[in-house]
């Protein structure tokens, strides 16, 4: 049980994120302030961390908009270069038809080439020579969504490790604005390359039939393919990073669960997975602004004000998840928000679960026992956060 006592309310400060200890000051917002302004670190914000009314928010497309910034620290110039024009802050009806776009290309018919690949790309990093020796385990997780979403923008292998990178660096504060910038440089080389040779990649079929049906039907802009291509790159990479470094940490403190996983077999996988992004939730928080009055929980909130929703303390609620501070590969009925929610669910969630299913898989064929050799080290962030170092030994099965 948390504490009556009042904490220091702090989301900005860096500190907790870094030490994997911000838990504690989420289930005492859910329980006593569950909508509560936040002061300090500039203009105000209000913090909501519970399940109701974070995915109310979410559902909300006419009080609550996205174009005005997604996450709170943002650059409000950087913000408005991209608005309505990157997904991830755009408002129907651009939105809606920037999103559905992308979406064909990630559908169900071309689920089975990217299956075939993310399998592929798991036999080659999961092997015997990851076993039984000290290992940094976000060195493989952080090569499984990077070389998939490479493989399927056709981008050179040479520049795999590089693109993995500066798609990292983009999130930190200092060096972002930088990693942002040559990355925008890249794809604009890249479009320009396969507007001239397409081929039957990402990039290619997004130059190709890209559209925007709200605005005439017109073809999606250089800049516009530029900034979701990143988008896309971005959130495959981060995700599936931290929450398959997140679980093996898990698995470690929790060596019953996968005793738990190996037993029950592959009918259990996406449970596991499931349970796996709501424990470690990665996007820690969304932002969005009131586009007009209204009010969430019975406080009022108007026009300009910003309003955060913290997916890690829904993921957490006592009134969603039956014991929700354990680690349940089984856990049934699980309807966590670690992919947001409604108009804004993660655009590779599909490919997401695809790679962590076929990774806990491979593992529960190959270990026996997740053993943690040290202190783990965390993102000081609190917008994407996870596991940024993880000593491991991976104990062979018998």
């Amino acid at each position: 049980m948390t504490s009556q006592a009042s904490p220091v309310i702090d989301l900005l400060d860096p500190g907790p994120f870094a030490r994997d200890d911000f838990w504690d000051t989420l289930a005492w917002l859910r329980a006593h302030a569950p909508v509560y302004r936040h002061e300090g670190g500039g203009a105000p914000f209000w913090v909501l961390t519970k399940h109701r009314d974070i995915t109310d928010v979410y559902a909300d497309s006419t009080h609550f908009g996205s174009r005005f910034g997604m996450r709170i620290g943002s650059d409000v110039a950087a913000v408005a270069a991209v608005a309505q024009r990157m997904l991830i802050v755009s408002d129907p009806p651009q939105h809606t038809a920037v999103k559905r776009t992308l979406m064909e290309w990630f559908g169900p018919a071309r689920m089975p080439r990217v299956e075939r690949l993310v399998r592929q790309v798991v036999d080659e990093l999961v092997t015997d020579d990851i076993l039984d020796r000290p290992l940094d385990f976000i060195e493989v997780a952080k090569r499984l969504p990077n070389h998939v979403v490479c493989a399927l923008m056709d981008l050179p292998r040479a520049d795999w490790d590089w693109v993995g990178m500066v798609t990292t660096e983009a999130f930190d504060d200092a060096s972002g604005k930088q990693a942002n910038t040559e990355i925008f440089l890249y794809f604009a080389d890249l479009l320009a390359t396969r507007r001239a040779r397409p081929g039957d990649d990402f990039v290619s079929w997004v130059a190709a039939h890209g559209r925007v049906e709200s605005d005439g039907g017109r073809p999606l802009t250089d800049e516009e393919i530029i900034f979701n291509c990143n988008g896309v790159l971005s959130g495959a990479n981060e995700t599936t990073r931290y929450v398959a470094a997140g679980a093996l940490l898990a698995f470690s403190k929790f060596p019953g669960q996968w005793e738990r996983l190996r037993a029950l077999g592959a009918s259990e996988l996406p449970a596991a997975v499931e349970e796996a992004l709501r424990w470690t939730s990665p996007g820690v928080h969304a932002m969005r602004t009131v586009l007009r009055p209204t009010e969430v929980a019975g406080q009022r909130l108007r026009p300009g004000e910003r309003v955060t929703l913290w997916n890690a303390s829904a993921n957490r609620d006592e009134e969603v998840f039956d014991e929700p501070d354990r680690f349940l590969v089984d856990r049934s009925p699980n309807r966590h928000l670690a992919f947001g929610h409604g108009r804004h669910l993660c655009l590779g969630a599909r490919m997401a679960r695809c790679e962590l299913g076929a990774l806990f898989g491979r593992l529960a064929e190959l270990v026996g026992q997740v053993e943690l050799l040290g202190t783990p080290s965390f993102t000081p962030s609190n917008f994407t956060w996870g596991v940024s170092a993880l000593p491991l030994r991976l104990h062979p099965r018998a």
